[in-house]
């Protein structure tokens, strides 16, 4: 079935007078980027052209996704909006809160058990207003969206970063904080920079052990995991349209780690397939008829480097495949090259475990690519030196692949373990016998993330990024340097062979099959349901307003912790243990910043109270100032919130009393979150002022007071000995982002103005 169809007519039908009048506004040909973006202006039909990398605009996404971690502070702050129903289509997702440990079924029941009250809250609240809900084990978010609601020239937003996995439907889809969906889920505006773009051309065709993820772990390499900030990465060229749409996604999905806003490919026949595989031929048959809005103009993939603000070429004939890690997913090593540099890194070469899934590589295409290397091995009598664990990316896919044999494939080696239809290990939901030990090891994955801890919680577990069939090829040899392109394998005989490179079906020949997809549809009139909040759960705690800005600059204030190195939304607020009190601001907050690496003596979760002058733990520190009415800055370094779209890594600082956070650069997604949640998101106007920073200072704003667009902000610094020094401050806060600044947050002016109406 196609949900939302007359939504999706009618957004085509308004394409060609938007795309005309973008046209004429712009004044050249438009990339497919930048038709989605101007056929989806607030305003309507453009009136002028926006300066990319600056004008603020605002958008009216076509709809809102949310999974279950993220979901629940969302709709938190949603049943404050004072509305009745969504003004969107939205649909919320259990994907984040199921445990791999044994298997599918008992780790599903163990999940539901042990998270009920959160799922009944999800199901009740999507029921209420109108948001339609996938229940525990329906499937990865991303997956799913991908298989029921993503189309060609659609806009959407939603609550996790690795929403941009749309993109591989040709879709501008961005990753947000809850504050951004509640914004679009109460029927208002949504504001973003003008994205810059990134044009990347590929040519030639993909062969052999090559696959669509080594397409972005090349990017990666080329990017960083920064090279992407505040761009859309649109893919286009003749290797484009040669690639899946699922392997589309997985290219998109995986922009999240440049730091891209999103990444999307134009319209083309491998879309029809897909499309018309998961039940959507009506899609098609609607977008065929605007087909030539749906990419960008000839003339533009013609002369690209007049179009695009960067160019990347990248010919997937020569492309190899490629092992990106360990501890940052842009460290990109072809396979070939990957033993000496192990050797040099001293990277432990042994694998224990070798994961596939996610929502990033989970569909029947990696599936059944992954399955023919292991028919291959068991057909040879190699038997496997590793544990392969499979997270199938939907009930959908799962039934199918289980109906076709891959599943059947992947247990003829015996130590398999087939996981329930969820995030499970990518997000650190995985309780791994013996990461406790803290042991230096390595694992393969064809996850997105590979920070310290992401995975098993083991700070020194090197986890290594690749496709689903290097990693099932990696899982038969026990090794991260083996290398299926020359290397043999010992059969049980003695005898020396060689895997056959991986074969697999782009979509099931015999079409998807599921019994029960997982879809709770919502009333029709949720009037009468009852939201229930126990004033007593530890899990769940309904919001309070934070407080308004007094309109006086901020003195007196400490620094709580002055980060070194890469700070990320998980270093921030950890996910794994800490999942299970996503939707209790209070309890999660006890999470604050306890992985972040304090500069001053590089251990982490070891601060000093100014107060006492001991030193404790962050949280418990900033708690301390917070009952004392001492405000407090974070300092940070480069790229500072990279990662997750998480928004409690703002809102638990906000909650504690932090009133700024000071760094060097900041990544998109969490420097928008800190301003929803009505708190400073400065960065260093010389960013050698990060090292004047010292344990024992005393901050303050000398200007706050006069807060204003393009207007620096000028920090003062008082030291221990009495001596000071002055920092000045960047910021991009707009009138807007100013005005939530002033009443204490985002959603205090939404409630305000609804109350005004």
């Amino acid at each position: 079935m196609t949900f939302d169809i007359d939504m999706i007519k009618k957004v085509y039908e308004r394409y060609p007078e938007r795309i005309a009048a973008a046209r004429q506004a712009v004044g050249k040909p438009l990339t497919l980027s930048e038709k989605i973006l101007y056929a989806h202006l607030w305003e309507g039909n453009a009136t002028q052209a926006y300066e990319r990398g600056n004008s603020y605009v605002d958008f009216a996404p076509d709809r809102v996704a949310m999974q279950d971690a993220t979901a629940q502070m969302a709709l938190l702050q949603f049943m404050q909006a004072g509305k009745t129903k969504v003004a969107v289509p939205s649909t919320a997702h259990a994907d984040h809160l199921i445990q791999a440990k044994v298997g599918a079924d008992k780790d599903l029941q163990e999940g539901i058990n042990k998270n009920s009250e959160v799922f009944n809250f999800l199901s009740s609240v999507c029921d209420k207003y109108g948001i339609g809900f996938w229940k525990p084990g329906a499937g990865i978010i991303h997956q799913v969206v991908l298989e029921n609601y993503a189309f060609p020239g659609g806009m959407m937003i939603g609550t996790d970063s690795h929403t941009v996995n749309a993109g591989g439907l040709g879709m501008v889809a961005i990753g947000v904080g809850g504050a951004d969906a509640v914004d679009v889920m109460a029927g208002m505006a949504w504001e973003l920079k003008m994205p810059k773009l990134i044009g990347v051309k590929l040519t030639g065709k993909m062969n052999g052990w090559t696959s669509a993820k080594d397409v972005i772990l090349k990017v990666a390499g080329i990017l960083t995991v920064k090279g992407g900030t505040g761009c859309i990465v649109e893919y286009f060229g003749e290797g484009a349209e040669s690639l899946s749409a699922t392997g589309k996604g997985t290219i998109c999905n995986m922009g999240a780690e440049v730091g891209a806003t999103t990444s999307t490919f134009g319209y083309d026949d491998s879309m029809r397939r897909y499309l018309a595989a998961t039940g959507r031929q009506d899609v098609v048959d609607a977008a065929d008829q605007i087909a030539e809005h749906l990419t960008g103009d000839a003339e533009v993939y013609a002369n690209p480097e007049q179009y695009f603000d960067q160019l990347i070429e990248i010919n997937l004939s020569e492309l190899t495949p490629h092992l990106n890690g360990p501890f940052t997913p842009d460290l990109a090593t072809p396979v070939s090259e990957f033993r000496a540099k192990a050797e040099a890194n001293g990277w432990p070469i042994e694998v224990e475990w070798a994961l596939i899934g996610s929502c990033t590589n989970s569909s029947y295409e990696d599936l059944s690519r992954a399955a023919s290397i292991v028919e291959d091995a068991v057909a040879k009598g190699v038997k496997p030196k590793a544990i392969l664990g499979i997270n199938p990316g939907s009930e959908q896919v799962k039934y199918t692949a289980e109906r076709d044999g891959f599943l059947d494939s992947f247990r003829k080696f015996e130590n398999a373990r087939i996981f329930t239809n969820a995030c499970g290990p990518c997000i650190g939901q995985w309780d791994r016998e013996g990461a406790e030990k803290g042991e230096k090891n390595s694992i393969i994955h064809s996850f997105n993330r590979n920070f310290a801890k992401r995975a098993d919680g083991n700070p020194n577990t090197h986890a290594f990024v690749a496709s689903p069939e290097m990693v099932a090829a990696v899982a038969i040899s026990g090794r991260l340097d083996f290398n299926p392109i020359t290397d043999t394998l010992t059969t049980e005989s003695g005898e020396q062979v060689r895997l056959n490179e991986p074969n697999g079906s782009e979509l099931p020949s015999r079409g998807f099959a599921v019994e029960d997809n997982g879809y709770q549809a919502p009333s029709e009139d949720g009037s009468q349901v009852v939201v229930n909040v126990s004033p007593t759960s530890d899990r769940l705690q309904l919001l309070e307003e934070f407080p308004a800005w007094d309109g006086k600059n901020i003195e007196g204030a400490k620094v709580l912790i002055k980060a070194f190195g890469k700070c990320t939304t998980d270093h921030i607020s950890m996910a794994g243990p800490w999942l299970k009190y996503r939707g209790h601001l209070d309890n999660i907050s006890n999470n604050m910043l306890i992985g972040a690496v304090n500069a001053y003596n590089m251990e982490t979760n070891h601060v000093k109270n100014q107060l006492t002058g001991e030193y404790g733990e962050v949280p418990a520190v900033q708690r301390a100032y917070k009952a004392a009415h001492i405000p407090s800055i974070v300092v940070g370094d480069q790229n500072y919130g990279e990662g997750s779209s998480r928004e409690h890594a703002a809102m638990e600082p906000r909650h504690l009393g932090v009133k700024a956070v000071l760094v060097k650069s900041f990544a998109r997604i969490h420097e928008t979150n800190l301003k929803k949640q009505g708190m400073l998101g400065l960065t260093f106007a010389n960013e050698a002022d990060y090292d004047k920073i010292l344990e024992d200072d005393t901050v303050n704003f000398l200007d706050l007071d006069q807060f204003a667009p393009g207007k620096q902000l000028t920090l003062e610094f008082v030291h221990a000995d009495g001596t000071k020094d002055t920092v000045i401050a960047n910021h991009t806060y707009n009138d807007q982002q100013i005005e939530w600044f002033k009443a204490g947050s985002a959603l205090n002016l939404i409630k305000r103005q609804e109350k005004q109406n």
